[in-house]
């Protein structure tokens, strides 16, 4: 025993005096780490950064677009709840960020452009991660050409084309949103490159994995900035679609490395940008848990899961509806308004503008506000109780009700009478008995929309419900008109035939319930008046939220206006317009959104050679000539596909949006232009440039070309920053077309 440890004793003794040995002698030698550093990407970052980050809090006043963006960072800031129907909540988050990291509070009057920040605003915070955006877009597009395979002098060029225009200089340098778009843009393309690069070398590797992992990351990050980025995913998603079929037609891989390689690509370009997708409004819903002035346009359940508003009123209302309930009905459609099915003790007219009778019975409407007259008592037509029984008897899909209106005790009713200012359907109405040979009509049959069986109780506010009139037939409907100032400009009511199909605005939902108490009408009205109790309290689930504000984000349409600086896509090809961002309130000094017009004008005109290059070439190869050489042939191709393809659906959509359109949404189809330019010209000087005299001339002619362009893009540099107050004579000068608005003071 004891010989046994003293053996093991000597043997660690041992490997200890090895293990020093082998430490000095690692110290003799001297600590080498070798760095393969590329000072073109050092430089162009740098260059970048000083372009986009110079003097980035001025001014310091709110710039264009700034005072949309700005009231959402503060909603984010406070808490509150707001939807935005121009995209997905991640580029908002991004801004965010940037007032969280320089310590804002929310506080600030986002109400007019122009208006001067207060001390509170961190304005450099604010603009910081769209300006690092902007900045790190110049090495990408050097990136992106070398993985094209160009040369470094071709990738240069389009780094130094993205560095100096002007247009994207502006924009990234405020909070806005763009430059954060074009940024996930190149990035996805990027990344699909250098994992396609990796394809052939190293695949299933760590980096081959990175980057298509990154791949699809950007995309999901690209069209949760804005939908925009979409086009850009579908790029995407069709080259590697196209890559994916060449894949399988190899036949030095095996049928089990095929699958393996198109799972990769299907969970990371399809499942990973559907689940962080999501990610991003599960974090919005989550920081987003206070009511606000937005959450109007949503459900009743939406409203109620928000802390504070509806929510104070709705949290513990009783959950099942039950005869005797008092209830508001709420339209699910909401359009025009959100509005409650209402009443009030004004009649219809007995003759109509148009000449046609009415009943004269009591008018009923849908109110966008919150009243006392929407208040209902849900009766049993068997029983003259208006009071809850003990214990309550539920209403279920299918019962036969009456609607009482709270304060005048009138029943719902509809008839053979037209409507208002919808003669094709029928009037809707709270009796009054004239005496005359006009029956009561108010029998209506429950029919709960979202019922999982035919014995579903009527739920509040979960349950969608429609009326249909047991006499009729006809449904209680939202037509969405605006009734004459007799009716007091309130939404009309319908009784729809229901073979004109089912539609939201005809469906209804309890929003306010309490269970109702009194028999007198007196002691009803105060119970009427009282806040509903809070006992029970409900919550949607995230997928449902996500759901509902998603659609909303979708459907909702603004109230668009012709804008001053509103233009149409093809004025942007030509650079026909600008937008005024802001004017110094003393001097002349102003920023523009202005494009280098050498820049545009050379992109398109790239674009189209490249066009009618790639028909010719490939007309040829049909003929069996082929001009190119097949790696040649496969890298003008693939830069076509990625560039042109990146312009073409960037751009082309736009002639199909019905919306006020902008310059900025040419933006990001720019930058993909802007990549092709200089591949267009390193093609014609390898390719078509057939002597060494050509070459030189043309040569020159680009670097003419090129200082055209710099001289353009400093010239335009006073409306890129707005630093400079400039003359009359000076401004005049800069107008290098006369549909340019630049603005001059006649003082």
């Amino acid at each position: 025993m004891g010989s046994g440890s003293a053996q093991l004793e000597k043997t660690l003794n041992v490997l200890t005096c090895l293990l020093f040995y082998k430490m000095l002698g690692f110290l003799r030698r001297p600590l080498v780490v070798t760095a393969d550093i590329n000072l073109n990407l050092v430089a162009l970052t740098g260059l970048g950064l000083l372009s986009r980050l110079w003097q980035l809090t001025y001014p310091r006043a709110v710039v264009f677009d700034e005072v949309y963006y700005g009231q959402y960072i503060s909603f984010y800031m406070k808490r509150i709840f707001f939807l935005d129907d121009s995209g997905p909540p991640f580029g908002h988050m991004l801004l965010a960020l940037g007032g969280y990291l320089g310590g804002f509070d929310g506080n600030f009057l986002w109400n007019r452009i122009g208006a001067e920040y207060s001390s509170n605003v961190p304005v450099w915070s604010l603009r910081l991660l769209p300006a690092l955006a902007g900045a790190l877009s110049v090495p990408m597009a050097y990136q992106i050409v070398l993985e094209l395979h160009f040369s470094h002098c071709t990738a240069m060029g389009a780094a130094l084309l993205m560095l100096i225009e002007n247009a994207l200089i502006t924009q990234s340098r405020l909070v806005l949103l763009e430059s954060l778009l074009i940024f996930f843009n190149l990035l996805a393309v990027l990344s699909y490159l250098k994992f396609f690069n990796s394809q052939t070398h190293s695949p299933f590797s760590l980096r081959w994995w990175l980057w298509l992992v990154m791949t699809g990351v950007s995309c999901s990050c690209a069209v949760g900035i804005k939908y925009m980025g979409i086009f850009t995913y579908f790029l995407v998603l069709g080259v590697a679609a196209v890559h994916a079929w060449h894949l399988i037609g190899d036949q030095t891989l095996s049928n089990v490395c095929v699958f393996c390689h198109l799972l990769a690509r299907a969970v990371a370009l399809l499942v990973v940008p559907v689940v962080l997708y999501l990610l991003f409004f599960y974090v919005h819903l989550m920081l987003l848990y206070r009511s606000g002035p937005h959450d109007q346009v949503m459900s009743s359940a939406f409203q109620a899961s928000l802390e504070g508003g509806l929510a104070r009123i709705t949290q513990g209302q009783p959950l099942e509806v039950a005869f005797g309930s008092q209830v508001t009905l709420r339209n699910v459609f909401g359009k025009p308004l959100p509005c409650w099915l209402h009443s009030h003790q004004n009649t219809y007219p007995m003759i109509y503008e148009n000449g046609r009778g009415s009943s004269h019975q009591q008018q009923v409407t849908c109110y966008p506000f919150k009243d006392i007259n929407n208040w209902w008592i849900v009766k049993d037509p068997r029983r003259h109780q208006l009071e809850v029984n003990n214990p309550p008897r539920p209403v279920r899909h299918g019962d036969i009700v009456q609607l009482v209106h709270g304060m005048t005790t009138r029943l719902l009713n509809t008839h053979d009478v037209a409507a208002p200012l919808s003669p094709h359907s029928q009037e809707v109405s709270c009796y009054i008995d004239y005496n005359i040979s006009m029956p009561a009509q108010n029998l209506w049959k429950l029919d709960i929309v979202n019922r999982e069986s035919d014995r579903d109780t009527w739920k509040t506010i979960l349950s969608e419900v429609r009326f249909v009139h047991v006499n009729t037939s006809v449904v209680l409907k939202l037509s969405g008109a605006h009734l004459p100032d007799w009716g007091f400009r309130q939404l009309e009511i319908v009784g729809e035939k229901q073979s004109r199909g089912h539609h939201e605005s005809m469906v209804w939902n309890v929003e306010e319930h309490r269970y109702g108490k009194s028999q007198e009408q007196e002691e009803r009205e105060l119970e009427l008046h009282l806040p509903t109790q809070v006992d029970i309290s409900r919550n949607l689930s995230f997928m449902a939220r996500f759901s509902e504000l998603q659609w909303k984000m979708l459907t909702l349409k603004s109230e668009d206006s012709e804008h001053k600086y509103s233009s149409t896509p093809l004025e942007w090809v030509t650079l026909d317009t600008n937008i005024a961002y802001w004017l110094h309130p003393k001097t002349s000094a102003q920023i523009h959104l202005l494009g280098n017009i050498v820049i545009w004008a050379s992109a398109s005109l790239a674009t189209v050679t490249y066009s009618l290059l790639f028909l010719w070439y490939l007309l040829c190869r049909r003929r069996r000539v082929c001009h190119l050489p097949e790696d040649a042939w496969s890298r003008w191709v693939m830069a076509g596909a990625l560039c042109t393809g990146g312009w073409a659906s960037n751009y082309l959509p736009f002639f199909l949006m019905e919306r006020t359109l902008f310059l900025y949404h040419y933006l990001p189809a720019l930058t993909f232009q802007i990549l092709l330019l200089p591949v267009v010209l390193q093609h014609v000087s390898d390719h078509l440039c057939r002597s060494r005299l050509q070459r030189t001339v043309f040569s020159t002619l680009v670097v003419a070309w090129y200082s055209s362009a710099c001289h353009v893009s400093t010239m335009l540099l006073p409306l890129t920053y707005g630093d400079r107050s400039l003359s009359p004579g000076e401004l005049r000068a800069l107008r290098l077309k006369d549909s340019w608005d630049i603005l001059i003071r006649k003082h």
